[in-house]
């Protein structure tokens, strides 16, 4: 550190309790599913679900229908329908599970990503505040949903004569439940901290089957994404670090703090770090070869009063790992911290590192 100040580097090293999203079977699936994966909290507060599904009641007309009205009107509409709305998405990041996100970040408070495959919008992902996610709004307390929509523990689906059946855990349905809306399926990411909708992301069919985000059985042939070439990892990582970046400026502002600025040095630590794990299957702060953030910083010559750090694995895309984070104790108090200034991200294919820094003050 420089400056005449007093050495002060507090490294927070954010440990989150592991959270297994995996698929079982009519044949079971258990290698394709989002396992996401956090590292254990050793934080003491408690953390009180607001949602327990046992003591809210189904409505007793369930709300199936897909909405007259909203963004997940989309799905199924051509290319040209999407821009006619919103205009040219800000850039394009391209995905392992064929469609291609067009990236909405102008207005964080209308932050979206939109899904195109073969010029038909297949899933649309919504965060921003002022959007609109009929028959949901942003910010919804679960209690609401629970009472106006019909949420079970296993969503069915047939698709070109094979069967599948998504059983979802109490934890999906207090976190992520799965809603279906006719023929368009919405998942719900919920803010366990205050019990509200965070963002909602719909999709057809054929794209929920593909990602798997829950325990899968079926009977058929089951869809999978083509193998990536080593260059489209590469394009997919670089897309998928910036929507992270994004993301995390989102929910900053949706908590009243400022957002982070980019800092390339420590967006290269971070990926350096992500692909370290993945190389050596080593899931840790702490880099047997590299050592801990403190020592990653200092090889890379970033100054800093503070720094913490957030690290995830195998989860869909950017979305689902920032929405993980936040249900994570120690993660959120990162991502919301109000002393960190800078943030720089890594990708290496499904392994995910946020580095955070307070910069000296000038």
């Amino acid at each position: 550190m420089r400056g005449g100040k007093p050495l002060r580097t507090l490294i927070r090293i954010l440990i989150i309790s592991a959270i297994f999203l995996t698929i079982g079977l009519y044949v079971s699936v258990n290698d394709k599913s989002e396992k996401g994966v956090l590292l254990k909290d050793h934080s003491t507060s408690q953390i009180k679900e607001l949602a327990q599904k046992k003591q809210i009641d189904q409505p007793t007309k369930p709300l199936t229908e897909r909405p007259k009205e909203g963004l997940s009107l989309l799905i199924g509409q051509d290319v040209i329908e999407l821009e006619k709305g919103f205009g040219k998405p800000e850039r394009i990041d391209p995905t392992i599970y064929g469609y291609e996100w067009y990236i909405y970040n102008v207005d964080y408070n209308r932050y979206l990503q939109v899904g195109v495959e073969k010029n038909k919008v297949v899933t649309v992902y919504v965060i921003g505040a002022d959007l609109d996610v009929s028959p949901f709004e942003m910010g919804q307390p679960i209690e609401e949903i629970f009472n106006t929509q019909y949420i079970d523990t296993n969503v069915d689906i047939n698709l070109n004569g094979n069967s599948y059946r998504f059983e979802l855990s109490d934890t999906d349905l207090n976190i992520r439940p799965l809603v279906k809306l006719g023929n368009v399926y919405a998942q719900l990411y919920i803010d366990k901290f205050t019990g509200n909708l965070s963002s909602v992301r719909f999709l057809d069919a054929e794209t929920i089957i593909k990602q798997r985000p829950y325990e899968l059985t079926y009977r058929g042939e089951l869809l999978d994404e083509a193998k990536p070439s080593e260059i489209l990892w590469k394009r997919v990582e670089d897309g998928t670090k910036k929507e992270i970046f994004d993301l995390t400026n989102v929910l900053r502002l949706r908590h009243k703090l400022k957002p982070l600025k980019w800092d390339e040095k420590t967006a290269e630590v971070a990926y350096q770090h992500s692909k370290d794990m993945y190389q050596n299957n080593d899931f840790s702060h702490t880099s047997k070869k590299y050592g801990s953030l403190a020592d990653r910083l200092k090889s890379a010559k970033v100054v800093y009063q503070s720094a913490g750090e957030n690290i995830a694995a195998n989860y869909t895309d950017g979305p689902a790992v920032v929405e993980g984070w936040l249900n994570s104790k120690g993660h959120r108090d990162s991502l919301l911290n109000k002393d960190f200034s800078h943030l720089g991200v890594g990708v290496y294919e499904k392994y995910y590192t946020q580095n955070f820094v307070r910069k000296w003050e000038q």
